[in-house]
């Protein structure tokens, strides 16, 4: 299947899939009950060649679109559900849900989810096997994607032929300002980390404030316990496989002059393996009884398990950037170093079958400041058919450069300044500064002698000029010091010699002063 001809495919469906956006947007719902969004998905996905059924205990859509010919079943997975704050863009599709808000763009998942399902039934006769179409609520702490799977979300039964059709993979992509617009970003293996909820009550006795010694006051155990979490991370924890622990929430008493006979400690555990993870809960245990009993005081640990660490097969991830790469350019994805300490359900599903999750790149474009003006730049391609200079209200003139060039620019501006780059775009000769813009392309901008690069070259000028001064006055200031002394020395001679003619006064290479008769 043509790459271009797929994309071209795909842009034709954006407009709807911009529509459906927006109206989800304007309707968010929390949680694992979502019926408007539910019937959105539903309407989206009519008149499409699809066995379609809804979740019992959610508002969740399962689609299966099957292929031409026999092969196994792959899913994709779109979440649903939004968030409980409210919005405050002023987007004339905003939220018309009181404190309720698409915010981690799970309404962008959906769009694209029923967009490929259109685009990949236009192409069943090219399919081999199965497409499993996910529409999960309850992503948001909800636990949704494990209730699917206690739905028996993952048994789809033999294709219409009779074969076996198993689900062998399956992905999905996440939205995230994180990354630069339009780039997809993953990495095989750990990819998120697990995140648990950590609440410790202590119990000590209450009383008055002002007998402490007959009470036995929770609130400093409680503390001691917080900084000893901290202290059990560093110190007991590998830190090639880390964890995460947050206290968010500290919770004791109701007036100034009572000493309260609890104090409710509220947190998160975050790790990156199963193994780091359990190891946690049992440190944080002995740590809080223990400083407890140290206080003669008790402590009840609770750990309330959330998402599993989301780990990416290594070969479904390769394959995911294959195709990101053949659909994209090398230049749009990127290979994670690093895990990403949030957490995600659909680790339930990839501990059930091998598969990938990417991050979709929807970081808007940067913008920059130059010289002693505010320039506001427009970032377009570098390429000679496009590339132009940036809308600007300042004096500065720009040209684009390659990658390539703005490195060796910036080796150059480097080399030349031992401080190191002060700003987020370095200076090139003759004042120039190079920006990085966010298509990997970099601006180039020509500054005016008045701007701020001419008034660092003649602040440091005034600098060189004054040390030097400084070093004349002392040279000079040593030389008279040197000429008083001789004279001094003169004068004494003199007037010893007045005072005994016949004796040589003699000044030794020390400065003793003898007598030679």
């Amino acid at each position: 299947m043509p790459d271009d001809t797929l994309l071209l495919e795909a842009r034709d469906l954006l407009p709807d899939a911009v529509r459906l956006r927006r109206r989800l947007h304007r309707r968010p719902e929390v949680g694992l009950d979502l019926p408007f969004t539910q019937d959105e998905v539903l309407s989206a996905l009519d008149g499409l060649p699809l066995t379609v059924r809804t979740g019992e205990a959610t508002s969740s859509v399962v689609a299966t679109l099957d292929g031409a010919r026999p092969g196994p079943t792959v899913l994709l997975r779109g979440d649903m559900d939004a968030l409980p704050m409210h919005e405050d863009t002023g987007l004339d599709y905003g939220s018309e849900q009181d404190g309720t808000m698409h915010a981690c763009g799970h309404d962008t998942h959906v769009a694209m989810l029923a967009a490929t399902a259109r685009l990949l039934a236009a192409r069943r006769d090219e399919l081999t096997g199965r497409v499993l179409f996910m529409f999960q609520p309850g992503e948001e702490g909800f636990h949704g994607a494990r209730y699917m799977l206690d739905e028996d979300l993952l048994e789809v039964g033999p294709l219409p032929d009779g074969s076996e059709s198993p689900v062998t993979g399956a992905f999905a992509l996440h939205i995230s300002s994180m990354f630069p617009s339009g780039s997809i970003n993953l990495r095989g293996g750990t990819l998120m980390a697990s995140s648990d909820v950590l609440r410790i009550v202590v119990r000590g006795h209450g009383g008055h404030a002002s007998a402490p010694h007959q009470a036995l006051d929770p609130i400093p155990v409680a503390c001691e316990i917080v900084q000893a979490i901290q202290t059990m991370i560093t110190r007991r924890i590998d830190v090639f496989d880390p964890a995460v622990v947050t206290v968010a929430h500290i919770n004791a008493g109701t007036t100034s002059n009572v000493i309260p006979e609890t104090a409710e400690i509220l947190g998160t555990i975050r790790a990156v393996s199963e193994r780091t993870r359990t190891r946690v809960h049992g440190e944080l245990k002995r740590v809080a009884e223990g400083i407890a009993a140290a206080h003669d005081a008790a402590a009840e640990v609770d750990v309330e398990l959330g998402y599993p660490v989301t780990v990416n097969d290594l070969g479904y991830a390769g394959f995911a950037t294959q195709v990101a790469t053949d659909l994209l350019g090398a230049e749009r994805v990127t290979t994670m170093r690093n895990p990403v300490m949030g957490a995600e359900d659909f680790s339930y599903v990839l501990q059930r079958v091998p598969g990938a999750l990417a991050f979709l790149g929807a970081a808007p474009s940067p913008t920059t400041r130059t010289g002693s003006c505010s320039t506001r730049t427009r970032w377009r391609p570098a390429s000679p058919s496009t590339a132009r200079s940036p809308s600007t209200t300042s004096r500065a003139s720009t040209t684009a450069l390659t990658p390539a060039e703005a490195a060796e620019r910036g080796r150059r501006c480097l080399a030349r300044r031992p401080d190191g780059p002060r700003h987020r775009s370095g200076v090139g000769e003759g004042g120039r500064r190079s920006g990085a813009r966010g298509d990997g392309a970099v601006v180039r901008t020509h500054q005016h002698p008045g701007g701020v690069v001419g008034r660092q070259r003649q602040r440091r000028h005034q600098r060189a000029h004054a040390r030097r001064e400084q070093d004349r006055r002392q040279a000079e200031e040593l030389v008279t010091r040197s000429d008083l002394r001789l004279a001094h020395l003169a004068r004494r001679q003199h007037d010893v010699g007045r005072q005994r003619p016949h004796s040589l006064q003699v000044v030794g290479g020390d400065g003793a002063v003898g007598q030679q008769e």
